[in-house]
Formats: structure tokens, C-alpha cells, sequence
């Protein structure tokens, strides 16, 4: 997907801020709209219109997190929250809500468009080749031509970055995978310092798949190193 045919919705109460970043990312051959309020970037969010939203967490009407679990309830559309530096606990909240990452104010506007490339490349759906079309553990099956995954047969609503990281956990089952490797896999960009956006996905997708039928972990961390998914 090249960028000039991608349609971003920024939802920010920062008019001034709307207006700079819709004309340097319009050089970079984006579409952005913008909406300066929570109730008026639902609405937008959940129209069709757009392949990902960039969300601030402060906002009129509706703060961000409530947009964001408002999103998820019928929407599976990426979202990059933008949050407050050094606030870890915005970013745990949106992460946990099903934010597909996150950027820290005030932020380098080109590690904003990279941090957008890297959600629009894995939010792809994969082109047709030769490989299988589903990947199957346990009661778990990732059918990788959609991205739909089902546990017990029936449909496991994750995010696209979820699904990602399900993916490589599985396909590397028994194995550790690192921090840094789940990263760069899920994320497409490198861990970074304090960086907890991992660790809040593959948590997210702990408490979607359970445990198994005997109460045993399906996933396991290492602690400092990483994680891997137990081969039953």
C-alpha cells in the first residue's frame, strides 16, 4: 500500500498542532482529517473512511482511552496513540485497550511517519504464495490469508498487532523469542528504552486465549529475555 493512497483520521483538540501535521504529512503523501473531540472521532473512526487513526489521549467529550475501547468494540482499525512523555501509565492503559502502539509527545515528526509505515506494513494482508494458509496449535488456528483466528472454533477477536504477535509465537512454538525479536516482528521498528509496548500486546493476547483445558499456561515468559509459547 503506498502512502498516497492512505487515508489517516487525527483526532486531537490541538487545532494548531491538527494543522501542522496535516500539511507535513500531506508531503508525505497522506490524506489526514482531523476532528478536535472524542464523540466526533468515534464517529469518524468507525465510517470505513480511514486505514488508521492517530489518537491523543486528552480530549473533549470523550478522552481518548473511552474513543479507543469505543473503537474496539466493533473495529479492528489500527491506532497509534499519542501520549504524554514519561507517562507509562497512558501507555499501559491504551496499549491494554487495544492500541496498536504508541508515540510520546512531543515527538520527531519523522519517527511519527515511520512509526505509521510500520503499522500499515503488518496491518497488510499477506499476498498469495506458496507457504500454508492457516497455522494450528492446541485449539487455536490463525487462518494467515484473512488474519482471522478461532479458539475452540469459535472467532478470537485481536487487534492486528495481536494477531502478530499469536503468529510468530506460535510458528517459533517451544522456542524463546526474544524482547527485542517479537519487536521488531510485531511492531516492525527496534525495542527501544523503557519500552513496554511488547509486553502489553503479548499480555493482551494471554488473557484472550486462557489457558488450557487442564489450566496449564499457553505462553511463558522468560524473565529479561523473552517469551515463547509451551508445545502441548
Amino acid at each position: 500500500m503506498s502512502s498516497d493512497s492512505v487515508k489517516l483520521l487525527l483526532i486531537d483538540d490541538d487545532v494548531e498542532l491538527c494543522e501542522l501535521l496535516i500539511e507535513y504529512l500531506a508531503t508525505e503523501g497522506y490524506d489526514v482529517k482531523a476532528v478536535h473531540d472524542g464523540e466526533s472521532g468515534v464517529v469518524s473512526a468507525l465510517s470505513g473512511e480511514y486505514q488508521l487513526v492517530l489518537l491523543d489521549v486528552t480530549l473533549p467529550k470523550l478522552n481518548g482511552f473511552d474513543v479507543l475501547k469505543k473503537i474496539r468494540q466493533t473495529s479492528d482499525i489500527p491506532v497509534l496513540m499519542l501520549t504524554a512523555r514519561g507517562d507509562d501509565v497512558d501507555r499501559i492503559i491504551g496499549l491494554e485497550f487495544g492500541a496498536d502502539d504508541y508515540l510520546p509527545k512531543p515527538y520527531n515528526h519523522r519517527e511519527l511517519v515511520a512509526r505509521i509505515k510500520a503499522i500499515l506494513r503488518r496491518g497488510r494482508t499477506p499476498a498469495a504464495d506458496s507457504n500454508p494458509r492457516t497455522l494450528s496449535i492446541d485449539d487455536i488456528t490463525l487462518n494467515l490469508a484473512n488474519r482471522e483466528a478461532t479458539i475452540h472454533g469459535e472467532v478470537l477477536e485481536l487487534t492486528a498487532t495481536e494477531f502478530m504477535v499469536l503468529k510468530a509465537l506460535i510458528e517459533k512454538a517451544g522456542e524463546l523469542i526474544s524482547r527485542d525479536e517479537l519487536t521488531q516482528i510485531a511492531l516492525n521498528r527496534r525495542l527501544t528504552l523503557y519500552d513496554r509496548a511488547i509486553d502489553m500486546h503479548v499480555s493482551n493476547v494471554r488473557k484472550k486465549i486462557g489457558t488450557r483445558a487442564d489450566g496449564s499456561a499457553r505462553i511463558k515468559t522468560v524473565r529479561g529475555a523473552g517469551y515463547f509459547y509451551i508445545r502441548p
